[in-house]
Parts: C-alpha cells; sequence; structure tokens
C-alpha cells in the first residue's frame, strides 16, 4: 500500500485541532471535527452517534482538564478518501488527576476537509 505524505499527515492535522479544541472548551470547533453521523466512544458507557452528541459529550468534561502529552503513535492511509491512526493522550487536571489513554481514530475526506468517522479512547493499564 502506498501511503501519502498527505493523508497520513492528516492524521497528525486533526489531533493538534482535537487537542486545541480540547484545551480550549471549543465546543462547536470540537464537533465540527467530526462527521454528522460519526461513531464516538469516549470514558462513558454508551457509544455515542453524531457532532451533537459529541459536543454534549465534552460539554460535560471539567474545564480544567487537559489533554497533554499527545502522541501520534501510528498513522495509516487508504488511498485518499480514508486515514487513521493510534494516538497516545494523557488527560490531566489540577488535582493531580491523570488518564493515559490511546485515542483510535478513523478519519474521511469528505470535500476538501477531513472529518473524525470513529473514535474510541481505551485507557492504559498494566492490568489485562
Amino acid at each position: 500500500m502506498n501511503q501519502s505524505k498527505h493523508e497520513v499527515g492528516v492524521v497528525h492535522e486533526v489531533v493538534e485541532r482535537w487537542t486545541a479544541a480540547f484545551n480550549s472548551r471549543d465546543l462547536k470547533g470540537m464537533a465540527a471535527l467530526f462527521a454528522p453521523d460519526a461513531l464516538f466512544q469516549g470514558f462513558g458507557p454508551e457509544p455515542l452517534v453524531g457532532r451533537d452528541a459529541v459536543a454534549e459529550y465534552y460539554g460535560a468534561v471539567p474545564n480544567y482538564r487537559r489533554a497533554e502529552d499527545v502522541s501520534v503513535l501510528h498513522a495509516w492511509a487508504i488511498g485518499q478518501e480514508a486515514a487513521g491512526g493510534f494516538v497516545d493522550v494523557t488527560f490531566r487536571d489540577p488535582a493531580d488527576w491523570e488518564a493515559r489513554v490511546y485515542l483510535s481514530l478513523v478519519l474521511q475526506r469528505t470535500g476538501d476537509r477531513w472529518e473524525i468517522r470513529q473514535y474510541h479512547v481505551s485507557r492504559v493499564s498494566n492490568e489485562h
């Protein structure tokens, strides 16, 4: 598979925008990163669907929580219309709460922009 630098690089670009929106509490900007019918699995017990659900989910996150140490571990492309990756993120807050997670993202090109089609968070633990 020939992976274009553009398609793989777009994973980094979307993750940078996601991090900036999360850390600035830009709920509209955050929701706009997702496809209208995106599948979303955050820390909550139920999967969510759509931009409105994404905005509501992030609206419930405490405003002092930050995404730090964000690093794309692996990015891939399928043709010019789909890309994905695995991202290492540590969420922190001033009370020393911390959660290290892996994000799994699938992106799809829609016109001239890339949207998150599927988002899944998995907490990193030493236990199996």
